[in-house]
């Protein structure tokens, strides 16, 4: 939540106010204003009646007025847009009426539910239309069916379905032949790809060319080129914009593109011709990128392999079965990985990949069966170094050749969270010691000096929230994380219109188009989209998680377990389990020794006799769940 900055004593403690509605579980809200040019960032207090009528999101105008305390509170809304078209709840009724139980982070009433062409009962879960303060059921989910899923759609105003049109035009995409034409033929080259068993997306494909006698090899790195059959301004276009991006839900993904593109006709599947654009890099035998290439191309890939046989091929030497049509060229992989490895430690930055808890379902009923920690292996590691460096090599190609390019960028941390990092450090018992300033050498130095540890995952938690956000902008700056001078995205048009928008001004300026404006205002206009879309796929991404993390942990209740402080909130600590790396809440008033406070970084929680800081160890125990608000409660063993 956005936290108020205090206006200048000559400004009167009343005024009106234009912003967007946020409505906590609880019933009560805030209105988030829309920063005025002075840069203030207001954000007031709605109190439950006032909310009744509206939805999370909505945009309003209203009166807000100062405390003596210094809050601000907020009142007599109205609704000045709605960008909301989809609500999720379960039906109830209130004296023979139906009404409409909606999702408490969206609205803090029930809804008269309006009869529609769907028959509804209590207790049924329904996706419904919003239309002037009512909502009419559009449709209802079967007994049994995981209504997380529907919630987290409808609560982040995401797609799950693509209108009629839009599958058709994606079917009549694929009559577009993959043609050789005036593109350069790679299909003779050993080409493969890497990636995990269940993606159906595939869209990047490896290549390396032996060294020469000057030791320098050659890296292709092939993209699916979905611009060629997507177009600009089109009907599949206009839904892949709106989008953004794939969101992946664990267990449930909801495609950029309809999947008879993404996980077909341009999925860069084995023994099939694909066109693409390919970037080759020329590695010499010091790692450094000296030269890169970018062209259309068409492509066949040789084989389809996963992490784990990659990983076992670069750990142990096996060759699997899978890999026999490309065994003389895999050498040739680890050493480019290796020489681009040594370029990127001579620099800094991070590593990206990194441990993960994944979920597994059950094969027949798709629910929900465990967790598992997924840490990266060598394979990981090695797609990732190759992705980085096209994606680099584009983002120079581009700007030397002035033309726009949507650019990744991540900002040098601030001091202040560089202090909080450091301070986390210690409490976790690694000394950070990187005085007033985080450099990406300095940065570099951490991050191996925690991998491997048992802390490592709450570290890195703490490590990329003190980063903060990279974001999408048409000017050119760094990845800070990445130690990256120039960084876009170009590797997974598939899944990022970013990516697109990128693969579309490389093929017009190949075609001969120089009429490129500098830094185009619509294509800012456009990046603002693409970071909103991708925020709220990255909420929802997390919510889902957390919901079924709630619901797997809900037979772990009584259980103690081993955890990490890796926040402080006024409402209590969040611990992050050692095992696990499931989060939970320690709740304030649980504590002993109160009454606490947080501190003004809300670093600690503090008392007259205990301090609870973030990084230190503590052991909890599960004393409840609760699925909906995907929330984890623990209680402090010691």
């Amino acid at each position: 939540m956005s936290q108020l900055t205090p206006l200048p004593s000559n400004t009167s403690a009343s005024r009106s106010v234009t912003g967007r509605i946020d409505i906590h579980p609880r019933g009560f809200g805030f209105l988030v204003a829309t920063p005025p040019p002075s840069g203030e960032v207001l954000s007031a207090f709605i109190p439950p009646p006032e909310l009744s009528a509206f939805l999370a999101g909505d945009v309003v105008s209203a009166t807000v007025s100062q405390g003596t305390d210094g809050r601000w509170a907020a009142s007599g809304l109205s609704l000045v847009q709605r960008t909301r078209e989809q609500v999720f709840g379960e039906v109830v009724t209130r004296k023979g009426a139906a009404y409409l139980r909606i999702d408490k982070e969206v609205a803090n009433t029930d809804w008269p539910l309006e009869p529609g062409g769907v028959a509804v009962q209590p207790g049924d879960a329904v996706v419904a239309r919003v239309a002037e303060g009512k909502v009419v059921p559009v449709y209802k989910l079967e007994p049994g069916a995981d209504r997380s899923i529907e919630r987290v759609i409808a609560r982040h105003g995401l797609r799950r379905d693509f209108a009629p049109e839009v599958v058709e035009a994606a079917r009549a995409a694929q009559a577009i032949p993959h043609a050789l034409g005036a593109r350069r033929d790679l299909r003779e080259v050993p080409t493969v790809t890497v990636d995990a068993p269940s993606t159906r997306d595939i869209d990047d494909a490896i290549s390396v060319l032996p060294a020469g006698a000057d030791g320098a090899l050659r890296l292709l790195v092939s993209i699916a080129d979905v611009a060629e059959f997507v177009t600009e301004g089109s009907v599949l276009d206009a839904a892949a914009r709106e989008r953004a991006t794939s969101v992946y839900l664990a267990g449930h993904v909801l495609p950029m593109l309809p999947e008879e593109l993404s996980a077909h006709w341009l999925s860069l599947v084995p023994r099939e011709e694909r066109r693409c654009l390919t970037v080759e890099l020329r590695i010499d035998a010091e790692g450094r990128v000296t030269a890169a290439d970018v062209y259309e191309s068409l492509i066949r890939s040789w084989a389809r392999l996963n992490y784990d046989e990659v990983a076992d091929f670069l750990d142990k030497g096996r060759v699997s079965p899978a890999m026999e049509p490309v065994k003389e060229a895999m050498p040739w992989f680890r050493a480019a990985a290796a020489r681009l490895a040594v370029a990127r430690a001579g620099r800094g930055g991070m590593e990206m990949a990194r441990e993960e808890a994944r979920f597994t379902f059950d094969a027949e009923t798709g629910q929900v069966s465990g967790i598992e920690n997924v840490r990266p292996t060598s394979a990981h590691k090695l797609i990732e170094r190759f992705m980085v460096a096209a994606n680099e090599a584009i983002g120079e190609w581009m700007l030397a050749r002035g033309l726009p390019g949507l650019y990744r960028i991540q900002d040098e941390p601030d001091p202040q969270r560089v202090a909080d990092l450091a301070a986390f450090a210690q409490h976790s018992g690694f000394a950070a010691g990187f005085g007033g300033r985080l450099t990406p050498l300095a940065l570099a130095a951490f991050d191996k000096q925690i991998s491997g540890c048992t802390a490592e995952p709450a570290l890195r938690a703490v490590l990329r929230r003190s980063l903060g956000l990279a974001r999408y902008t048409v000017v050119p700056s760094g990845h800070f994380g990445l130690a990256a001078k120039w960084y876009l995205h170009f590797t997974s048009p598939i899944r990022r219109y970013a990516d697109l928008v990128v693969h579309r001004t490389l093929k017009q300026y190949l075609r001969g188009r120089r009429d490129f404006m500098h830094q185009d205002p619509a294509v800012e206009q456009l990046a603002v989209h693409i970071n909103e879309r991708a925020r709220a796929a990255s909420r929802a991404e997390q919510d889902r998680h957390r919901m079924l993390e709630a619901r797997l942990m809900a037979s772990h209740v009584g259980k103690t377990y081993l955890g990490r402080i890796t926040r402080v909130k006024p409402f209590g600590l969040i611990v992050q389990l050692d095992d696990m790396l499931v989060e939970g809440v320690v709740p304030m008033d649980a504590l002993p020794g109160g009454p606490y406070r947080p501190d003004a970084r809300e670093t600690s929680l503090i008392s007259a006799e205990k301090t609870f800081s973030i990084g230190m160890p503590l052991q909890v125990k599960v004393s409840s769940t609760d699925e909906l608000l995907g929330r984890i409660e623990f209680t402090l063993v010691s």
